[in-house]
């Protein structure tokens, strides 16, 4: 394998959605100035064609973070912004397959209990001390530390013990015979700290607030809520980036992160307003990339809240909802429609079946269950997906046409995480989106799995359910492809019946950026590849 770092430095092409619809935003204009951009620097790549290195490239965002520890974060905005300065071992191309990255090669023992990886050379963590063995063996020894919270830590629980061999070797062994260990040592969750900063700038061994990496840009500064800044990596062991310094601000409106592309102020937003996009196409100097992802989006109920722990009620206000109006209406036919509780881009997935808009028998089946009249308050985040709050109301009006009585509640995001995960918090019902960073079905899972219920993971519906259970334990330990998948499809079509959410649709990633600028590229696991932007 090659032992370059992994550059997608490729200009993707602008794409066209199939219904965009064009609405002014000179209101978001003009009041850009409450967005506290004034004192964003303008990047050489928005206003300059000049091929000498240095500026400032600023991307918005619509969240802020509810963390900088790899280990803790929740979900891809977050590890967008923490992979600047932090690495893994391997990581994905934009086709999805796997290529090395701290690691340059990986062997897998015959009895598959033990997995071992030669690691690059020479390289070093922004504090200077040695990137080794012993470096790995603390990171990721940190995610089956039961004193540490790591919310997305299901896949590494097979995780028996992890040996440094030598400086540049280093030995996972297994618990058990698992084939999906390998990607997710891809996923943000497993970068790799210097152990030596662990102690040092607000850090602890359970909570790391200043990253120290091995990536091409170092972490500097963290205005919670606004933004985040980042400079170039002065020995980087890889190829330079272009840019002096990275600037993520967090503007939760779209409209609003719209106005500062459109302005200069911002080098590339993520999600803008999917009304907006044909408008920025034609603009002339913006590029619309509308890029495949791995998020499935939904509403969670709280299985273990009345009046979600009866399956009837949770049927009913899935044949309650008009899907294909919303993806028309609200979302431009920006995203595709979910026919299983995986998506179709993760491995295992089969099409399952179709919660078709019938509020006739929404009202039946609410009225078969016995639980009389419903009132409860729906959770929606502001930013963090595509037209979120707009979805969320619009499913609310969806509901009360078959009585139910609902209060869309809305929070910030580090918040609205901390909401999600209370079995006794505010929410009866969310709205969440989930993607699998290494493209599996166990991924995908957690979200099904009693090990995984929150506060221990993300399973923030508490759905479970024994036949799931022992179908999903079978089919983690079948090697075979063929029937392994079998044994997934069957796992779907068993959740699809139970209906723990609002199967509502696979979300794509949405980038809007200075078309005077190139090598932004994409990884189909909604991350987007920034460190090789420069000027054209």
């Amino acid at each position: 394998m090659s032992s370059r770092p992994l550059s997608m430095a490729g200009t993707v092409r602008a794409v066209r959605l199939r219904r965009p619809k064009s609405l002014k935003i000179i209101a978001a204009l003009a009041a850009i100035a409450a967005l506290t951009l004034s004192g964003c620097t303008t990047s050489s790549g928005g206003s300059s064609n000049s091929k000498s290195s240095g500026g400032t490239f600023t991307i918005g965002i619509g969240v802020a973070l509810d963390t900088l520890d790899p280990a803790q974060q929740t979900t891809t905005t977050v590890q967008n912004v923490i992979d600047y300065g932090l690495q893994t071992l391997v990581t994905f191309d934009k086709n999805g397959k796997l290529q090395p990255m701290l690691a340059t090669s990986w062997t897998t023992a015959k009895d598959g209990l033990s997995l071992t990886l030669k690691l690059r050379t020479g390289v070093k963590f922004h504090d200077g001390t040695p990137f080794n063995a012993q470096a790995v063996k603390f990171s990721l020894g940190r995610l089956i530390d039961p004193k540490i919270k790591v919310p997305i830590g299901a896949a590494f629980q097979v995780i028996k013990s992890i040996d440094a061999v030598d400086d540049s070797t280093v030995r996972i062994n297994l618990k058990e015979v698992d084939p999906n260990l390998l990607p997710n040592l891809g996923v943000t969750v497993a970068a790799i700290l210097s152990p030596a900063s662990a102690t040092k700038d607000g850090n602890s061994y359970t909570n790391i607030v200043h990253p120290v990496g091995t990536g091409p840009y170092e972490y500097v500064s963290r205005q919670e809520g606004s933004e985040v800044t980042y400079q170039r990596a002065a020995d980087y062991w890889g190829d330079k980036p272009y840019y002096s310094k990275v600037v993520f601000k967090i503007i939760p409106e779209a409209t609003s992160r719209e106005a500062g592309l459109r302005s200069g102020q911002l080098d590339m937003i993520m999600n803008p307003s999917v009304s907006d996009l044909q408008s920025l196409e034609a603009s002339g100097d913006i590029t619309v990339v509308k890029a495949p992802s791995d998020r499935s989006i939904f509403i969670a109920f709280n299985n273990a809240k009345a009046p979600f722990t009866n399956p009837q009620v949770r049927q009913a206000f899935n044949y309650a909802v008009d899907k294909k109006a919303i993806i028309e209406h609200v979302l431009f036919g920006a995203v595709d429609q979910m026919d299983s509780p995986f998506p179709s881009s993760v491995a295992g997935y089969c099409k399952t079946g179709d919660y078709a808009y019938d509020p006739a028998k929404a009202k039946q089946l609410l009225k078969d269950s016995g639980v009389g009249p419903i009132t409860v308050t729906m959770g929606s985040p502001t930013g963090r997906y595509l037209q979120d709050l707009q979805v969320s109301q619009a499913i609310a009006g969806y509901l009360r046409k078959v009585g139910v009585k609902v209060n869309v509640k809305t929070m910030d995001w580090p918040s609205y995480v901390t909401a999600m995960q209370d079995k006794n918090g505010p929410f009866d019902l969310h709205l969440l989106g989930w993607a699998p960073g290494a493209l599996d079905a166990p991924t995908q899972m957690e979200m099904f799995d009693k090990a995984s219920m929150a506060p221990a993971g993300l399973n923030n519906s508490f759905y479970s359910d024994p036949q799931v259970e022992t179908m999903f334990d079978q089919a983690s330990k079948n090697l075979d492809e063929s029937s392994r998948n079998a044994q997934y499809c069957q796992i779907q079509q068993k959740i699809w019946q139970d209906a723990p959410w609002i199967f509502l649709w696979s979300q794509t990633l949405i980038l809007a950026y200075k078309s005077n600028i190139d090598g932004i590229s994409y990884q189909p696991n909604e991350k987007f590849e920034t460190i090789n932007a420069h000027p054209k």
